[in-house]
């Protein structure tokens, strides 16, 4: 049990998710709960769900908290809507043709990018001088059209030299954020280097201004502690070195996820399924530890350098849209809306109006009649708007209507010819439907909205298709089951299953007849030899028949509804020190000179290797210690690990790790 007069055990967790933010209050030695909360997640503006979580929670001392720790999907979801600021991408040393002929400029995160003489090479040489007057002539002309800068030089992590002088020159002459290409990475992969380094800085702004919101949701309400922010791959870290690299939270909220479902269950291999309200995702954990990705985070089209947790997110949750696809057949997803149970609670005339759907006859009645849009918020008096806008904006004035009702007063043909793109992306508009969420309210698991409204919007859609009631639940929770089913094997074997009823792909085959024992004497099966944690408050409805396909076992721990606010206080702190050894050769490239050790800001030479190597270790160890001191750790340990980099380079990484330090 808890000691009540320990006031530093006390600790506050916080998950912003894309449907809902939970949070949880819990003593951090013995792990035991207080209070836990739900609030919707607001987009455009985190720090209000995040304030209504807190406020949620009733806090009794405020000044009892001693840490407060959150995953955010602001990263992941920034740069996936394309919502970062402008950037320009200075690549120095890079070859234009290349680029080009390879087609990697589209993996850049910025069409701003321009090429400038210089860089290094293989063995830190300079292969060209630098050309400093291009790149402050190019930087003064574009300026005032970009947000951010991000240098990325061939081979800086073996020679940051042209990256530090450009740095040092472009400080000097202009105010916008600076990042550094081998400050982020040490890998040799160009084109991922120089990706991460625009993401990084066309994030800094939104994750700064996210990490100040959340000081002040704090302050206002009297919690004086650490501020500390999930990692991609679980691991925590400052506040402050969050907001100078807020690349590194993609995949924030998955790896809390997989962290808090370890936690609470108490298993240390498993395979840990997040079903939310956007999104499922999947993640392995093996001999307790969320497995990570080396090769560096993917994100929307970009490949970066970014360490995190190996995972899939698949665009099916509670609040994924049931629609009818070309062939009137039912689909879940992938776009997500807000149910039209949470709809009609907010708004009585919803409810009316899906009562009147309902007693019309079948010919009569439509899908399209369940989806509704609505105004989520006034728009800015800087938004200038085209006069079909002006005019839809001022109809749901007047609350939620659905499409064709939109379409007729608009006076238009198909919803298509309605410019409305920017509306819903800047969050002005909402959509509603029909969503696995109201199946739960008809079926009293989940009814914190109008059940009714639910019950009645399902029967709409199952007179529509002339179809009863049950078989269209059985159909969507049945897809649910394959869609997970198809992601699982799919992430642990990383091969991609045909699409359904592909005759002439045997796997394809093999999987269907396991779900639905199509051939009278053939029986197909797969087994899954770890157990399934559930994460999420729609888990158990997700998952029981998952778990079943895969003769395996379902754990969904206590408080498995908030275990991704559990992950983001449950990691440890973390920071990792990375140096390279390397050859020195000589001009001709025949003789071996020496040898280079090569930190991000220092470039020191050695007569032999063993020496280069001891020094190597005893400065990575000392810098990682300090870092992770600076980060927030509590007495942390450091292991040093060797690994070879191609023929001559040699990896010399530190790494730190402890528990988070609270306050008191």
């Amino acid at each position: 049990m808890p000691d009540p007069t320990r006031p530093s055990d006390l600790v506050l967790g916080i998950d912003t998710g894309g449907t809902f933010t939970d949070g949880i209050l819990l003593y951090y030695q013995s792990r035991q709960v207080l209070a836990t909360h739900k609030s919707l997640t607001t987009k455009r503006d985190f720090a209000i769900g995040i304030e209504q979580v807190i406020d949620g929670i009733d806090i009794e001392d405020p000044a009892a908290i001693n840490m407060v720790s959150i995953s955010t999907t602001l990263a992941t979801n920034a740069i996936a809507e394309g919502k970062g600021k402008r950037v320009a991408l200075l690549l120095i040393g890079y070859d234009p043709e290349l680029i080009a002929s390879f087609k990697l400029a589209g993996r850049f995160a910025t069409p701003n990018f321009y090429y400038f003489r210089g860089g290094h090479d293989l063995y830190g040489r300079e292969r060209e001088p630098l050309d400093l007057p291009g790149i402050l002539e190019k930087v003064t002309e574009i300026s005032a059209k970009v947000d951010a800068l991000a240098v990325s030089s061939y081979f800086s992590p073996l020679n940051p030299e042209h990256e530090n002088r450009t740095y040092e020159a472009l400080a000097a002459n202009c105010d916008l954020p600076i990042v550094l290409g081998h400050q982020l990475s040490t890998k040799l992969g160009s084109v991922e280097r120089a990706t991460t380094a625009a993401l990084n800085a066309s994030l800094l702004a939104a994750l700064r201004d996210f990490v100040l919101a959340v000081r002040r949701a704090l302050e206002h309400r009297q919690i004086e502690a650490p501020l500390m922010v999930v990692r991609g791959d679980g691991t925590l870290m400052s506040d402050a070195f969050a907001a100078r690299s807020p690349v590194e939270t993609i995949h924030s909220g998955p790896a809390a996820s997989a962290i808090g479902g370890r936690f609470l269950s108490g298993v240390d291999n498993a395979l840990v399924v997040d079903v939310g309200g956007t999104t499922t995702d999947i993640a392995l954990v093996e001999q307790g530890q969320v497995a990570v990705s080396e090769d560096g985070a993917t994100v929307g089209d970009y490949k970066t350098s970014v360490r995190a947790a190996n995972l899939l997110s698949i665009a099916l949750g509670g609040d994924s849209h049931i629609h009818l696809g070309s062939n009137r057949d039912i689909r879940i997803g992938p776009e997500r809306v807000t149910p039209i149970s949470y709809i009609a609670w907010q708004y009585d005339e919803v409810l009316s109006r899906l009562k009147a759907l309902n007693r019309r006859s079948w010919d009569q009645v439509t899908p399209e009649g369940l989806h509704y849009w609505y105004l989520q918020r006034k728009p800015a008096d800087t938004y200038i708007f085209t006069s079909q806008q002006k005019a839809l904006v001022r109809f749901l004035q007047g609350g939620p209507k659905p499409v064709p009702e939109i379409i007729k007063h608009l006076g238009v043909l198909h919803i298509s010819q309605i410019d409305i793109s920017e509306l819903f992306r800047r969050e002005i508009l909402g959509r509603a439907g029909l969503t696995p969420t109201d199946l739960l309210h008809t079926e009293d698991r989940f009814t914190p909205w109008s059940a009714t409204a639910a019950t009645e919007a399902l029967q709409v859609f199952a007179k529509s298709l002339l179809r009863k009631v049950e078989e269209v639940r059985r159909e969507v929770w049945g897809q649910s089951t394959e869609i997970i089913v198809r992601a699982i094997i799919g992430f642990l074997t990383d091969l991609k299953l045909a699409p359904r009823g592909t005759k002439e792909d045997s796997g394809s085959w093999f999987f269907d007849n396991s779900l639905y024992h199509l051939h009278p004497y053939l029986q197909t099966t797969f087994t899954l030899g770890l157990p399934i944690i559930g994460i999420g408050a729609p888990a158990a409805v997700f998952l029981q028949e998952v778990a079943r396909v895969l003769h395996t076992e379902l754990i969904l721990p206590e408080h498995h509804e908030v275990a991704n606010a559990v992950g983001a206080v449950a990691g440890s702190v973390m920071v990792a020190e990375e140096l390279l050894v390397y050859p020195r050769i000589s001009e001709q490239g025949l003789e071996v000179l020496g040898y280079i050790v090569q930190t991000s800001q220092e470039r020191l030479t050695f007569d032999a290797l063993d020496e280069a190597l001891i020094h190597a270790r005893r400065l990575s160890r000392e810098r990682a210690l300090a870092a992770a001191l600076r980060s927030g750790a509590d007495n942390p340990q450091v292991i040093v690990e060797e690994q070879r980099d191609g023929i001559d380079t040699i990896r010399v990484r530190a790494k730190a790790v402890g528990n988070p330090r609270l306050s008191g």
